[in-house]
């Protein structure tokens, strides 16, 4: 053809190898990433015809891991991140510097220097962003407790990433074996970079968070799809970019903020169901970039040190993982789920990787390792996730430890003893920490009307107690928090807490509980209130109808007709 055709060929190479192995994986019951996978294999450059443009790719994915990161962000606002932040944090950490420890131990053996150890061993610390929210999206565990603290576990891993690649070129010279440069200042480098990280988080919180809204408002006022379609990716990617030359933060982190800003719009639900088929066809080219890297003879040549690699990754990361998750008294259940969302590595990992080629602190047999550590292990997440409940379930009725870990409760899973006895009948259940639920609990105590807020988050939980507000921590639709919150006696039950998995659910185990109970959820489009309507007893509202006002005249009422 008389002109370059490249990226023409690449999305037509790449879309439709990937739908056809993708198609062939689900026909054989195996994750569609795995032909994802397989289709970026065979168009990279170790199979023979065509080969895609590696650099085009590499940016095509970069934009289905913003669009993705961006949806995050539009569910994970910083109250949640905040929310889970003494597990999260220290858990990130810990974990890391465990994973770090494990692959420059198994390179220390391998006789690999001090320098390529390091970034051998962080390059597996990390896990892949785009693995774990498509993990926790196909099993709808996205907005549950555990799938909160992964996400927050992650944001930190992230977050601590950004901060090793700053780090690493000034320390190459010191890592390679020789003196810090006297020009270096590596005190002012860190302090320089930790300042444009904070302005760039205050000027998203302050200024985006108005301005945004704002925006997203206004075109969605003109009444056209396709301007409304086009602000939110338009506001995705361009801030991420100029988060990225700016402040020096990554593209996914900038696009992260993005998203958690554009939370604070009423139309943000809009704005993820709009962007959503964009998010999956970009997160499919990250997957084929991924296959692309692949390089099979690393198999034949290293095949023991392939293995230690997905042992590090998929035990180890695992291990450490589920082991700090127990010792925050959470149930085995919930260290099993959080463990196996971060038993796989992606794209900070191959950052990494190219950033210490750069440097020359690896060489390629480490980047064919990391990448074959990467895409095994990405294949074997969703094996790792299907073992769990049988897992779960075996050791449950085997050992009487395992019972007793799944059986314990936390203090923050029960109302306390001295909880006022209006709180156990005839009161109302507020299901959720969301800007509604607080504000209709704001109301509830103006109008002396007894309540029990129910969240996922012990910290939460907490902290509502503090403030002399009735509280259990438990999973939505777990028919045990219902319990805790004494929902058998209760009056009224409130379901305020946006996209819930097994909303349904929850509402058929209230029903179980107290067959007369009233039932009121807040909808966030026309088809969600018409579902919700639909069901029998149930009064569903949009936010536009003043879903609190309505709610507090109807308790009112109820009241004092009682």
């Amino acid at each position: 053809m008389p002109h370059d055709v490249s990226l023409i060929a690449t999305l037509a190479f790449g879309f439709g190898l990937a739908l056809i192995f993708g198609f062939i994986a689900e026909k054989l019951k195996a994750p569609a990433l795995l032909g994802y996978l397989v289709a970026g294999f065979l168009i990279g450059p170790a199979t023979p015809g065509f080969v895609a443009d590696q650099a085009l790719t590499n940016q095509l994915a970069e934009v289905g891991v913003m669009l993705l990161m961006f949806g995050v962000g539009m569910h994970f606002s910083l109250k949640d991140l905040l929310a889970v932040k003494k597990i999260a944090v220290p858990g990130a950490i810990v974990q890391m510097a465990a994973a770090t420890l494990l692959g420059m131990g198994v390179a220390h053996f391998w006789e690999w220097p001090l320098g390529q150890s390091l970034v051998f061993g962080l390059a597996l610390s990390v896990a892949s962003t785009v693995v774990l929210l498509k993990a926790l999206e196909a099993r709808g565990m996205l907005t549950s407790a555990n799938g909160q603290i992964a996400v927050g576990w992650l944001v930190v891993e992230d977050l601590a990433m950004v901060l090793i690649l700053v780090l690493l070129p000034p320390l190459a010279g010191i890592l390679k074996g020789g003196t810090l440069d006297a020009e270096t200042n590596l005190v002012f480098d860190i302090g320089f970079t930790l300042i444009k990280v904070a302005l760039f988080v205050a000027l998203m919180l302050v200024v985006g968070k108005r301005v945004i809204p704002w925006m997203l408002w206004h075109i969605a006022k003109t009444g056209s799809r396709e301007l409304f379609t086009l602000s939110v990716i338009a506001l995705a990617i361009s801030l991420a970019f100029v988060a990225a030359g700016l402040f020096d933060v990554s593209f996914a982190l900038g696009a992260f903020f993005a998203g958690m800003v554009m939370r604070e719009s009423e139309l943000s639900h809009r704005a993820a169901e709009e962007s959503l088929p964009l998010r999956d066809a970009f997160a499919v080219l990250f997957f084929v970039s991924v296959g692309m890297l692949f390089q099979f003879n690393v198999l034949l040549d290293y095949p023991m040190r392939v293995l230690a690699v997905v042992a590090i990754i998929v035990l180890g990361k695992s291990l450490a993982a589920g082991a700090l998750v127990l010792l925050f008294k959470y149930p085995l259940k919930s260290a099993l789920v959080i463990a196996a969302s971060l038993a796989q590595i992606g794209e900070f990992s191959f950052i990494l990787i190219g950033l210490g080629l750069y440097l020359g602190l690896v060489d390629v047999q480490v980047q064919s390792l990391v990448v074959s550590g990467a895409i095994l292990s990405i294949a074997l997440n969703p094996l790792v996730f299907s073992v769990i409940p049988k897992l779960n379930d075996g050791m449950v009725k085997k050992f009487q430890w395992v019972r007793n870990l799944n059986a314990r409760s936390h203090m923050m899973e029960e109302l306390p003893q001295q909880t006022d006895r209006e709180c156990l009948s005839g009161h109302v259940v507020l299901v959720g920490n969301t800007a509604l639920s607080r504000r209709l609990s704001r109301s509830f105590k103006t109008h002396h009307i007894a309540h029990v807020v129910v969240d996922t988050s012990r910290e939460v939980v907490a902290k509502l107690r503090r403030n002399s507000i009735a509280a259990v921590s438990g999973e939505f639709a777990d028919p045990v928090t219902l319990v805790q919150a004494h929902t058998a006696n209760a009056d009224s039950l409130i379901i305020a807490t946006g996209e819930t998995p097994g909303l349904t659910q929850m509402i058929e185990n209230a029903r179980m509980l107290n067959p007369g109970i009233r039932v009121f959820v807040q909808a966030y489009s026309k088809e969600e209130k018409e579902f919700f309507a639909a069901m029998n007893g149930v009064q569903a509202y949009r936010w536009e109808d003043t879903l609190s006002d309505v709610i507090l005249q109807d308790l009112i009422k109820n009241r004092s007709r009682a």
